[in-house]
């Protein structure tokens, strides 16, 4: 089914999966920014990633996963999910950039970043940014971090986002060989099956002969938060002072969301008008 988060879990081994696949607002998310295909494809991936990243957490708030201080062509990588499994994601390269992943973000930093909604402090795990590609990096992020041997697969194509996780439980409840034998099965699948087939299909394929229980699937949601309003409290935080000169340069103040690549433009009554609503004052009526 397009669009979920499917946990699952082999209860002979003690090994827990996830698997997940988007279809809608790809175009939305990643259609207003110029993003070369190598890059295209590794932001993608990171939006796959993070349902994935989420679906062994009770936490309540938002995980950021980012790249940076590369040597590559990625300067700068982000994708966030929050507890609705809404994920956004974008990344900042040069328009020409090409390249394999190892490539793209040579000797960079891999951080993961636990922001509550209310309460408990922030949380952050870094890494160095190592393997062929993501999905490598991310093992290397679990085993490091989390002391849990993780394999995970993910994948793009044009109109799909697709992933998968198998993660070892604690020891004493998980089976070596139970472990072994589920990471041969998923070393199968290769990155344009997985971009091309439906979880329901792709799971059975590998583990037809498995017992394996699958729960629920949980909707997950491909969309930018930015919306007008949020992009007003900026403005405001910024301050008229801090506008003025923008107005009279430009004769407007355009604002694009760095992650989707909308643009919002506020033209000088607005933005006399956003002011003067936030200072309660009355406004004064316009000619046309």
């Amino acid at each position: 089914m397009a669009d979920t988060l499917t946990d699952f879990l082999f209860p002979a081994y003690g090994v827990r999966g996830a698997v997940v696949e988007i279809t809608t607002g790809i175009g939305e998310m990643l259609g207003s920014r110029v993003y070369a295909p190598d890059v295209r494809k590794i932001v993608g991936q990171a939006i796959a990633a993070m349902p994935l990243l989420a679906s062994h957490s009770k936490f309540e708030g938002r995980i950021n996963l980012q790249f940076q201080e590369g040597k590559g062509a990625i300067k700068l990588l982000v994708a966030q999910i929050d507890r609705h499994l809404v994920v956004r994601g974008m990344a900042k390269a040069a328009e020409d950039a090409q390249g394999t992943f190892e490539e793209l973000v040579q000797g960079g930093t891999l951080a993961m970043m636990l922001d509550p909604d209310v309460g408990t402090q922030n949380y952050q795990a870094f890494v160095p940014t190592e393997g062929a590609a993501l999905a490598n990096a991310l093992e290397t992020y679990f085993m490091q971090s989390e002391q849990l041997p993780t394999m995970m697969r993910l994948a793009m194509s044009e109109g799909r986002l697709a992933g998968i996780l198998l993660q070892r439980l604690p020891e004493g409840v998980a089976d070596e060989q139970g472990w072994e034998h589920l990471q041969a099965l998923l070393g199968t699948l290769d990155e344009a099956e997985l971009a091309s087939v439906d979880a329901e299909t792709l799971m059975r394929r590998l583990f037809h002969a498995e017992e394996l229980s699958m729960f629920e699937p949980r909707a997950v949601k491909l969309s930018c938060r930015c919306d007008r309003g949020s992009i007003a409290t900026m403005l405001l935080g910024l301050g008229e002072e801090e506008l003025t000169p923008v107005l009279e340069e430009r004769g407007k103040v355009d604002v694009t969301c760095e992650f989707c690549g909308h643009e919002y433009i506020f033209t000088p009554i607005e933005v006399k008008e956003l002011f003067s609503a936030a200072l309660g004052e009355p406004l004064t009526p316009t000619r046309h």
